[in-house]
């Protein structure tokens, strides 16, 4: 853990909730340091402007001190915006930070993390494909953390993934040869190099990662997706 980050470090917070009467206890996604709980001291009080820079998706730098598990915001300055995410892509911004906050452990740095969520907040806030900036976020954030999959050969055999074969994805092994499999070969191929432009792979990427996603989560509903799905599908 690091005892003492005092230094500007580019940051987003993930997650604020109010401490006491003037402060805020905040969730924080870091380049250099990884996720990282802050504790900032009086930024509520009526003078102070400093709770208006401190809301998710705004790209900021930040610095902190403390030995303690919660370290205290020294400073923090915005960094130009990227553009608003307003309505469902909004929703699906917290969508990226509730699995940053599932998959993350505190202070362990992914910088490649960091990129990717940036990258996907650029892709929401400017009116890229909103499935294909979360499958790509997805990709990223499971490979980097120590879950990625395989997309070039099948667990255990080690065969080589074809595209015309079907496959199907099983916790603690990975991707297996199955007829009836969900998943064609071609979009495993497609998904190695990250290649979106088939309908068909967006779609059963999306199934893909909702599965393998649920299997690490154990049953762990995430909140923001039922939020997703309850926008998408009416009342």
């Amino acid at each position: 853990m690091t005892a003492n980050a005092d230094i500007l470090q580019p940051a987003f917070v993930l997650h604020c909730q109010h401490y006491r009467e003037t402060s805020l206890i905040l969730q924080v996604l870091t380049r250099d340091a990884g996720r990282v709980a802050l504790l900032a001291k009086g930024v509520r009080k009526a003078r102070s402007k400093t709770a208006a820079l401190l809301q998710p998706f705004l790209p900021l730098q930040l610095s902190y001190q403390g030995k303690a598990e919660l370290k205290n915001l020294t400073h923090v300055e915005s960094l130009p915006p990227f553009g608003v995410l307003q309505g469902l892509p909004l929703y699906c911004g917290f969508y990226a930070n509730e699995l940053l906050g599932r998959f993350l452990h505190p202070y362990d740095p992914h910088p490649e993390v960091f990129s990717a969520y940036q990258q996907c907040l650029v892709r929401l806030a400017t009116g890229g494909d909103m499935h294909i900036a979360l499958r790509l976020f997805e990709l990223e954030l499971l490979e980097h953390s120590g879950y990625g999959l395989d997309f070039a050969y099948t667990a255990g055999s080690g065969l080589a993934i074809e595209a015309d074969q079907r496959y199907v994805f099983q916790a603690g092994r990975g991707l297996v040869a199955d007829p009836l499999g969900p998943i064609s070969g071609a979009t495993l191929q497609a998904l190695e190099v990250r290649d979106f432009s088939q309908a068909q792979v967006v779609a059963e990427a999306k199934l893909l990662m909702r599965i393998v996603i649920d299997s690490y989560l154990q049953g762990r509903p995430l909140k923001s997706r039922a939020v997703i799905q309850q926008i998408i599908n009416g009342p």
